[in-house]
């Protein structure tokens, strides 16, 4: 077991049934990365020590799925937001709710704690960013600015500033004590997704679906490096703790960039599939990631990564070395000028004014009485004591930081196999069986955003079914039923769908059948290979036809011939390009794409879905004011065939808008992400009427 642990570099720690439905959000506390907060469709925030099986305490008092969690930088506190725009702050010391905070009319996409005063910072689908005081119960003061939903909130290490990040594509920096924006980044093409100070410079780390990661310096307010290796959409970006290198967690795999010049120095590869959140404690990083009701943490030994020397993958094309990253403390940028001790420091920062706390949307200073109540019928049950008290001590102890003295993972043997540990103090409707074998357990971590009736293939047996070998000889005349292919099929999945591994392999070995020979092994490997083939090469075909027609610089002409194919996995892949390059998008292709996206809305994969979603939000975003203006304008005098052409593309694209609404009226009552962005289509669209 020596052996093993020195030679892995990453590891998967444990996987664990978290909620009783589907996970909708999880945190790291990113000071000990010891404790995890998951947050559900079940509308309860349950508290855990990493490695740890059992829940220690769980939340409740929320009446919708949590969208976000985040923990206090003491880790003492823990603030949840959930999909009707309330938050709800704990103490978890006390074990009881500290705050109700009402406010945003929309789903919360974004929280963070302020550093050292009594504030927290909540970004909304509404696009505002609102303060608010803990201690006196209410909102204290609204940044307005953003377009769209704010995805990230992060304060500055010194507390004076507030980053910002945003689907509009960009980051806004504010100044708490000005209580106005200081700067706005535009140069991402795409949703900002999450957002990071450096630890000690100014310098600001940002990641986005446009698959880059930027770095802003915060003295000349200019972007100084930006990463091009990502494949997939950036959502979870960490700096070491020296500040020497910063840390992307990727699909299934670890990125570590540094900057000036810009360079990759190490890529990590890790199972842990789109990963939600990173932290990094005792020369470790860990990760968690999320799918369906289970809760995947892995770990990377940071000793075996490298931080610094030749690129590996990037931007540098030769093979020299390069230099360190400055040592700390000799960096030519400023440096944050932190307190000596955070007690009795209070941050000053802009405030509302009286009339402005007395606005209908409920930021009111003095609790009222449903506040109250929300209070009441909020609780924090605690589930296992003995961590409980090991990790929240009381306040008279001398060491207060979860938890004590903590020591690095031990990394496990080679091959290792880490099952589902469900989680006792959770109630499940169907209980684990006692008996699986390892293989049906041991399921790649899925972190994607909530599909629309989340359905995945069981890996539990029916109960009229025996378990796997149960009964070796099979029965002929009635032979085990197939398994039905899921409702929605995810954009994440442990195993293709309409396969079975088992037809794969030569059934189990007995008394009364021979076992096979090689030939008749390859022969139930290659069964439906060919078929495959046919319909790779079909639509390797069909892609050749519209990128001909591409190149020739008509995409509306090559729109035009992909819905002529007929064929939804190529609306999908021009679709793709479309959206990470928004400047493409023509009224003329509206009218041909409506239709196809109507389709994309209401097909069972996910990944249609998704890209159906993002396309309608763009068309509705850059044409909606346009087709609005075009229809209810007045006759122009005289003849004009371009206005009258104009007029009645947008009278075509207003007619199928009509149809679609109805189809994201019936969806908008989804719970998790996808709800979430029905609901923001639904939004978009009241225009309509």
């Amino acid at each position: 077991m020596a052996a093993a642990s020195t030679t892995k570099t990453s590891w998967k720690l444990q996987e664990i049934v978290a909620h009783t439905s589907n996970v909708s959000s999880l945190v790291l506390g990113k000071t000990s990365g010891r404790l995890l907060a998951t947050g559900g469709e079940d509308c309860r925030v349950n508290i855990w020590a990493v490695n740890k099986p059992n829940c220690i305490m769980s939340l409740t008092g929320h009446n919708n799925p949590v969208e976000c969690i985040q923990f206090s930088s003491t880790e003492e506190q823990v603030v949840a937001g959930s999909q009707s725009g309330s938050l709800r702050v704990w103490d978890l010391e006390a074990a009881k709710i500290l705050r109700t905070l009402t406010g945003h009319k929309a789903n919360i996409c974004s929280l963070d704690f302020h550093p050292y005063g009594e504030y927290v910072a909540s970004g909304s689908m509404d696009t505002n960013i609102k303060l608010w005081d803990i201690r006196r119960k209410g909102c204290v003061f609204r940044y307005k600015g953003h377009t769209q939903a704010v995805r990230c909130l992060c304060f500055s290490p010194d507390g004076k500033w507030l980053a910002s990040a945003s689907d509009d594509s960009t980051i806004k920096l504010w100044n708490l004590t000005a209580g106005k924006m200081i700067t706005e980044f535009t140069a991402h093409t795409a949703a900002v997704n999450v957002v990071a100070f450096h630890p000690n410079e100014y310098l600001l780390a940002s990641g986005s679906s446009d698959r880059t990661i930027k770095l802003w310096d915060l003295e000349k307010f200019q972007m100084i490096g930006s990463s091009e290796g990502e494949t997939s959409p950036v959502r979870s970006i960490a700096f070491n703790p020296d500040g020497c290198c910063l840390y992307s967690g990727s699909q299934d795999s670890l990125r570590v960039y540094g900057w000036e010049p810009d360079r990759c120095f190490d890529v990590v590869p890790v199972t842990w599939g789109k990963v939600a959140d990173l932290a990094i404690c005792n020369n470790q990083l860990i990760g968690v990631s999320s799918s369906l009701t289970n809760v995947s943490s892995y770990v990377v030994d940071l000793n075996r990564v490298k931080k610094s020397g030749s690129v590996i993958q990037g931007f540098i094309q030769d093979d020299k070395p390069l230099t360190a990253p400055p040592v700390k403390g000799t960096s030519i940028r400023r440096n944050y000028e932190r307190p000596l001790t955070t007690c009795n420091t209070h941050q000053r920062v802009k405030q509302n004014s009286e009339s402005d706390r007395r606005s209908p949307e409920g930021e009111r200073r003095s609790p009222s009485s449903e506040e109250d109540r929300d209070d009441k019928e909020s609780t924090a049950e605690i589930r296992n004591p003995e961590d409980y008290k090991e990790i929240f001590q009381p306040s008279s102890a001398i060491s207060r930081t979860p938890p004590k003295r903590s020591e690095p993972f031990p990394a496990p043997p080679e091959d290792e196999i880490f099952p589902v540990k469900p989680n006792n103090a959770l109630e499940m409707m169907t209980p684990l069986p006692e008996r699986l074998k390892p293989e049906q357990l041991k399921m790649a971590p899925m972190a994607s955003s909530t599909p629309v009736n989340r359905v995945e293939p069981t890996i539990v047996p029916p109960p009229n079914r025996p378990l796997p070998g149960a009964n070796p000889a099979p029965n002929k005349a009635n032979p085990a039923p197939s398994r039905a292919e899921p409702a929605v099929i995810l954009a994440s999945r442990n195993e293709p769908i309409g396969l079975k591994a088992s037809d794969f392999l030569p059934p189990a070995k007995n008394n009364n059948q021979p076992a096979l020979n090689d030939d008749d092994a390859l022969s139930q490997i290659r069964k439906g290979h060919d078929t495959m083939c046919v319909v790779l090469t079909s639509r390797h075909k069909n892609l050749d036809i519209v990128r001909a027609v591409w190149s020739s610089g008509d995409i509306k002409t090559s729109l035009d011939s992909a819905v002529t194919i007929n064929d939804l996995s190529i609306i999908v892949d021009i679709l793709n390009i479309l959206n990470l390059k928004p400047s493409l998008w023509k009224l003329d292709l509206c009218t041909s794409i409506l239709p196809q996206i109507e389709k994309l809305l209401q097909s069972k994969y996910e990944s249609y879905v998704q890209t159906g979603c993002t396309s309608l939000k763009l068309i509705l975003q850059r044409f909606l004011p346009l087709i609005a203006d075009n229809l209810t304008a007045l006759p122009s005098v005289g003849v004009d065939i371009t206005r009258e052409e104009r007029h009645q593309k947008c009278k075509a694209c207003y007619k199928q808008l009509r149809n679609l609404r109805n189809v994201v009226k019936s969806k908008a009552g989804l719970v998790g992400r996808h709800g979430s962005a029905f609901r923001e289509l639904q939004l978009l669209m009241a225009t309509l009427d």
